[in-house]
Order: C-alpha cells, then structure tokens, then sequence
C-alpha cells in the first residue's frame, strides 16, 4: 500500500518508526511494531549493560523475523555508549538510530557495516551535517514532539518540506503526530515516512508503561504538556505532572545541572512511568497526546491508520 525510499531502505510494509522511548522500548514492544509493518526499536541506553542488550536483542530476534532496530540516545551525562555499539554490530542488528548527542562517532564506525543509520534532528543545520557525515534519513523532530526536541521551538511541519528541500536523502517526520491524517500531511509536505514516540506509549505492547501513564496520555489535550530543562540546552517535554511542574520552577530558581540532576534523572522518570507516581515523576509525551483516545494493539493502531490514510487520499482526489 506504501512504497517510499523509507520503506526501501529498512525493509518494512508501512513508513512507520517506533521511538526509542527510553526505558520502555524492549522486545515486546519493537517486536510487535516490526510484526505490524514498522520498525520497531530497542532502546539501548536505558540498559544497564551490552549483556542486557544483547538478551533483549535475541528475545526480539525470537519473536519476529523482521527488521527491528536499537536506539542510541548518546551524550547523556555519565553513560558512554560504545560497548553497547559494538554489541549491536555483532549481533546482526540491521538498523541504528541516533539521537541526543554528535552522531559523528556512531556513523564512522557503522561506515561498511551494511547497517541503515537515522539521525534524528532539529534544524536544517543539523540535517545537511548528517547527510554529510553519512546517514542514510534523518528524523526532522518539531517542539510538538515529546521527550529531547532541540532548542529551535520550529514545529514539525515547518522543518519537514524546510529539511526535505534540502536533501538527497529520505526524511521522516516526528513530533505530535499520532494518527494517518498525521501521516499524510507529513508526507504532502516531503516526508517519507513518520516516527511516533507518544502513540507507541498507549499500546497494549507497551507492557512496561504503568497503567497510569497511560490513562494521562488518555485523558490529556494539546495543552497539558510541558518542557524541562530548557535552560541546560536540552529541552524536553514531558506531561504537566505536578512534579514536572516543580522541575519548570526549580530550573527558574537554578538552572545548573548541579541542582536540577535529581530532578531530572532516569530514577524520577521510572517514579511516574512505572509506578505512576505523578507527584514523584515525570513522563515524556508530546503534543499529540490530546488526540490518543484508547489504547490499541499495535495491529489495531496500524489498521486505523492505513484507514485515516485512505480516507485523506481520497478526499485529496475528490479535491481535483
């Protein structure tokens, strides 16, 4: 039904990516996504080590024969990420994502590899040096994304036909989009594929994401979200829980990392997003959480989706 250079270069029925989502990307989710028709991702920084990686690797292996990728979030404070690398390489692993950090590392060692590499950035700036530096497609993320968005605030669907006239290789849009309306107009606008974070948190597959967050997600509209850490350079957005809301004041008061990293780190995120915990933690979610209204099989979410497309490509030759 879809044939775009994205769904060439990763061997997937539909254009469609699944986020790294950080500590909640593990096999069942990813192997699910690839079943379905996307490519499903292993978050690989969220694991405390390349043996976990490698398990979760194998069990993915196990429950699909189609392509699957692993996420590196890179430039975290603390971790370093090539151990973890090279077991991705040795493990057969056909795709690699970058976010977060220089991808220039990451991409000179997967040089003559075979592995497909998607870099995930912010600006046109960020995008023309990746195609330099040798990435197969970029993920052009607008400020309605949730999780780490860039410090430009440029929406989604200014930089997607802003990078994609610019060039040679496949984009694909991220950032508030959850649905096949979604889909299309990224794709009228130069797009050749998406990538949701946020719409993959509220699947059955997400067996990892508390009950909680999920009803959060549920029951928020475009407006009951946030952004942290802007004052580090590393912005991100996260649902308005109360204790999002105190890391946005502590920041006013002290932006340094000094003061803010037990606000902010992975253990104040896992307080609301396994245990659902609000007053405790933070969840990462974009804009497009005020229109995820049930939690869907992966299956059922890409059949409604190809349906929304369907019925928006028919509209658009009625138009003519």
């Amino acid at each position: 039904m879809f044939k775009t250079r994205v769904t060439t270069l990763l061997d997937i029925d539909l254009p469609i990516i699944q986020g790294g989502l950080a500590y909640l990307a593990y096999s069942d989710l990813a192997a699910a996504v690839s079943n379905a028709g996307g490519l499903g991702q292993i978050t690989a920084m969220s694991l405390p080590n390349s043996d976990a990686l490698r398990t979760e690797i194998k069990k993915t292996k196990q429950m699909t024969s189609r392509t699957f990728g692993v996420n590196f979030a890179i430039g975290q404070h603390g971790r370093t990420y090539e151990e973890q690398l090279e077991t991705a390489i040795e493990e057969g692993v056909k795709v690699i994502s970058i976010t977060g950090g220089n991808p220039a590392p990451v991409l000179k060692r997967l040089e003559n590899t075979g592995i497909k590499t998607l870099v995930l950035v912010s600006s046109k700036r960020q995008a023309i040096k990746a195609e330099q530096l040798g990435a197969d497609a970029v993920m052009a993320v607008g400020q309605e994304g949730g999780g780490h968005i860039g410090k430009e605030d440029t929406g989604t669907f200014v930089l997607i036909p802003e990078i994609a006239e610019s060039l040679s290789i496949p984009v694909i849009g991220s950032g508030g989009i959850v649905d096949g309306k979604g889909m299309m107009a990224a794709l009228a606008l130069g797009a050749e594929g998406i990538e949701m974070g946020t719409r993959f948190i509220a699947v059955k597959e997400c067996v990892h994401a508390h009950p909680a967050y999920k009803r959060w997600i549920l029951e928020s509209s475009e407006n009951d979200t946030v952004v942290i850490k802007r004052k580090l350079g590393m912005p991100g957005r996260t649902l308005n829980t109360s204790f999002a809301l105190k890391i946005v004041e502590e920041e006013n008061k002290n932006g340094t990392y000094e003061h803010l990293k037990d606000f902010i780190s992975g253990e104040a995120n896992q307080k609301f997003i396994y245990e659902g915990k609000s007053s405790e933690g933070f969840g990462w979610a974009g804009q497009g959480a005020g229109r995820i209204n049930e939690v869907l099989s992966v299956s059922e979410l890409f059949q409604q989706i190809k349906e929304e497309a369907k019925a928006v490509h028919q509209k658009w030759n009625s138009l003519f």
